[in-house]
């Protein structure tokens, strides 16, 4: 119900808003800590009033800042009665690919950066928004198809988060620490394409049914 409630939230948003939550994102890229409401008004060129209206207050800017991003990695469905093993593969490089591109941006650099150094501080609750709208929320839109899958004697698995789990390591790899720390992993289109691909059918001999198998 979490998922479904942040993807009508993320749907609702007018284009007006879009452009503040992108202002906002911009923001954070180039100030980092600095991020306030009357910062993102200026930028956005929109009143303050205007922002706690729709947003609350700076918390309530940061989640939807946050979801808006992370509405970028998309999930391709599947057939929830019987996927094939060709629509499995492709929702899974899909949702690789996506959250390789996402995860990639200076947007999301700095906002996991910023987070990161808010971690455990006190200030905000940043890092528990991030996490929450964030890496929780992607695993729980996932999780469908990893289900599906498994319902269609596609994959064997006991617990669908551990599997996720595995999932995203196979995809992340050490790119988001490198990117963190300042260092470019060779994120080219092609690159990130080949990453999803590999993920995928690693993913697929660990975890299908015929351990090994593949979609031609």
């Amino acid at each position: 119900m979490v998922q479904a409630y942040e993807q009508e939230e993320v749907q609702k948003l007018t284009e007006r808003q879009k452009d503040i939550l992108d202002a906002a994102l911009r923001l954070l890229v180039e100030d980092g800590d600095n991020l306030t409401m009357a910062a993102v008004a200026r930028r956005a060129r929109c009143s303050k009033e205007s922002l706690y209206k729709w947003f609350g207050d700076r918390d309530g800017l940061l989640t939807a800042t946050v979801r808006w991003q992370a509405s970028k990695v998309r999930v391709v469905p599947v057939d929830q009665g019987r996927p094939d093993l060709v629509s499995l593969t492709e929702s899974l490089e899909s949702y690789a690919r996506d959250w390789l591109k996402v995860i990639s941006s200076d947007t999301s650099v700095a906002l996991n950066r910023v987070a990161i150094s808010h971690a455990g501080s006190g200030r905000d609750k940043l890092g528990e928004i991030v996490l929450q709208n964030g890496r929780f929320a992607l695993a729980a839109r996932l999780k469908p198809v990893l289900d599906a899958g498994k319902r269609a004697g596609l994959l064997v698995f006991e617990d669908a988060e551990t599997a996720f789990r595995t999932f995203f390591g196979l995809v992340a790899r050490d790119v988001q620490i490198r990117l963190l720390l300042g260092d470019w992993p060779g994120m080219t289109e092609a690159a990130i394409e080949e990453d999803a691909a590999r993920a995928t059918k690693q993913f697929l001999a660990l975890h299908g049914a015929g351990k090994g198998q593949q979609a031609n």
